[in-house]
């Protein structure tokens, strides 16, 4: 082969969409896929999505919540209502309270 000769590579592949950048970015993306299934066996309750399957289901979401954090702690989750209609997403963040000296701020 000379050096004058050019050699033509195919065209790399890439994936355009979105990755989800945290661990309830994933859960909320395992829920909308597992959506069509969950609609013709826990239509109208709420389900916990962990690990990209579903762990909990229940009628109450708060109590549901509680129930899985009680058991597995606290972790990034998605809990949805398994509806035709999707309800709003509400993100709760998780935060701590920060000084600048380093330690916890003052309780007043």
């Amino acid at each position: 082969m000379s050096t004058a000769e050019t050699i033509t590579l195919p065209a790399p592949t890439v994936d355009w969409r979105p990755a989800a950048r945290d661990k309830w970015g994933c859960e909320f993306k395992a829920f909308q896929r597992l959506l069509p299934q969950l609609l013709e066996s826990h239509r109208g309750k709420y389900v916990v999505i962990h690990a990209g399957r579903v762990v909990a289901t229940g009628e109450d979401d708060l109590a549901l919540a509680l129930r899985f954090f009680a058991e597995y702690g606290n972790v990034p989750i998605h809990i949805g209502l398994v509806a035709d209609e999707p309800e709003p997403v509400t993100r709760v963040p998780h935060y701590r309270e920060w000084s600048a000296s380093g330690g916890s701020p003052a309780t007043s």
